[in-house]
């Protein structure tokens, strides 16, 4: 059993920055892929940013040039760092990993979420 826990959130002013991380424990952490998703309210959970064994990300378009992941072996950890944030990306952010140490199709985990508020 895989947990997430993440860190990091806050209130800041439309402008500013946070960096968002999340520590994983309970499996290898070689063998996860990870990604950061977020909700707002009455909005659905979308995936903001991910990072696969290799290494390479992606981003949603709402946050390309403006949001880094990255991932650190040493710490079993993946970071989210957000700059320039806007109103719009005040939400619930979630870290995700998914687990491909026991099963071929993988193994989908959640953290319990950090608040980020960005006020205008």
């Amino acid at each position: 059993q895989v947990q997430l826990v993440e860190s990091g959130g806050g209130l800041v002013q439309a402008g500013g920055a946070l960096t968002l991380s999340c520590t994983a424990s309970g499996s290898t952490f070689s063998s996860m892929h990870m990604a950061w998703y977020r909700q707002a309210p009455g909005k659905q959970r979308e995936m903001v940013a991910r990072i696969n064994l290799s290494e390479t990300s992606t981003y949603a378009d709402s946050v390309k040039g403006r949001f880094t992941i990255s991932r650190d072996p040493a710490k079993k950890s993946v970071r989210l760092e957000m700059n320039n944030l806007k109103p719009e990306d005040t939400a619930v952010y979630y870290c995700n990993a998914v687990d491909y140490s026991r099963s071929w199709t993988g193994q989908t985990y959640w953290g319990q979420g950090t608040q980020v508020t960005v006020s205008s």
